[in-house]
């Protein structure tokens, strides 16, 4: 159902809190205002700081009501004064703080990637946030080689496993840690040559024995928590840990010691950031990625797709941590 009569479908935030506080509801359509762009929205991904901005977690912050979602696809309906290189009819894909899980989003016309006609709309709408968080991150905070063995911690999620995939094509041995056989099955139809499974198994026995007397090179980590530090014990000389987030909740206690002994390095990345400090090296990153996903090397591994009126279960699955890679937001 599209937009009528200037209004269209959303799912709303009224308050801060539970999830199921979010409806769907009919709002104003958004208008195109100077620099923006309005896009009908095809499909939106769901994110984990999607549900840290519902709770009022994360660091930026949107004021009820508002429509949540920060990840989408789909066609240029209309654009506002002053801009150029985007065009009626085309099809694009974005990012927003909010706004996204609606019939229609308006987004300044900078933030969008054009696509080509053979892109699949919700692929794309998978494809923004987990890889670019995992390619920059891997590219220029751990800056993986061929060869080197690199560990990534919650490997079934959206980063997560977009890491394990173009930890592949970086030409890594990638280890995936995940929790159930489910999840790894499909970590290894990604790229990963080994997995544990550390729901059964202690990660970081089972790491050092997978890295030998090297050590593993480089860990991805967008999980947090207890795991963390088992990880890192298993890292070897000049290794790399790289902290990307915490969806566990739990902020880790590092034993800076570790480092000591190893050589290594801790390192974070966060991609807003990075985009505004080094603009240059982001850039390169982006054209190198995004002519990846386009020739067809990789591609979002689409857990489920739920209608807008689901979007409750949709939050619910990212949150939960059920899902396996991305779970999308269907609209039209």
């Amino acid at each position: 159902m599209q937009s009528v009569a200037g209004y269209m479908r959303a799912a709303i935030c009224r308050a801060y809190g539970a999830l199921d506080t979010v409806v769907v509801d009919k709002v104003p359509a958004p208008e195109a205002g100077a620099g923006q762009v309005v896009v009908d929205v095809a499909a939106a991904a769901v994110n984990f700081t999607d549900i840290l901005i519902l709770q009022n977690r994360y660091q930026l912050s949107a004021t009820p009501p508002f429509v949540p979602g920060s990840e989408f696809a789909g066609t240029v309906r209309s654009v506002g004064p002053g801009v150029d290189g985007v065009r009626v009819g085309q099809r694009v894909c974005g990012v927003t703080l909010v706004g996204a899980f609606a019939e229609q989003v308006a987004v300044p016309a900078a933030s969008l990637t054009l696509l080509p006609d053979a892109v699949d709309l919700h692929a794309a709408a998978g494809f923004s946030v987990a890889y670019g968080t995992a390619y920059h991150a891997l590219r220029s905070a751990a800056r993986v080689q061929p060869r080197e063995t690199l560990v990534v911690l919650g490997a079934a999620g959206g980063v997560g496993l977009a890491a394990v995939e173009l930890g592949a094509v970086l030409g890594a041995r990638v280890i995936a840690a995940a929790s159930s056989d489910e999840k790894l099955a499909v970590c290894r139809e990604q790229g990963a040559t080994d997995v544990v499974d550390y729901a059964r198994e202690p990660l970081k026995d089972r790491l050092k024995a997978l890295g030998g007397k090297r050590g593993v090179d480089v860990v991805l980590d967008p999980v947090g928590g207890p795991l963390a530090e088992q990880a890192l014990r298993a890292v070897g000389w000049r290794g790399r840990f790289v902290s990307l987030g915490f969806a566990s909740g739990e902020i880790p206690r590092i034993p800076l010691n570790l480092l000591l002994l190893k050589g290594a390095q801790l390192l974070a990345f966060n991609l807003g950031p990075f985009f505004v400090n080094e603009p240059e090296e982001a850039a390169r990153n982006q054209r190198e990625l995004q002519d990846l996903f386009f020739a067809g090397r990789i591609r979002p591994h689409v857990d489920s797709i739920h209608p807008l009126a689901d979007t409750v279960k949709a939050l619910a699955r990212v949150a939960d941590r059920r899902a396996i890679g991305k779970v999308l937001i269907a609209i039209t």
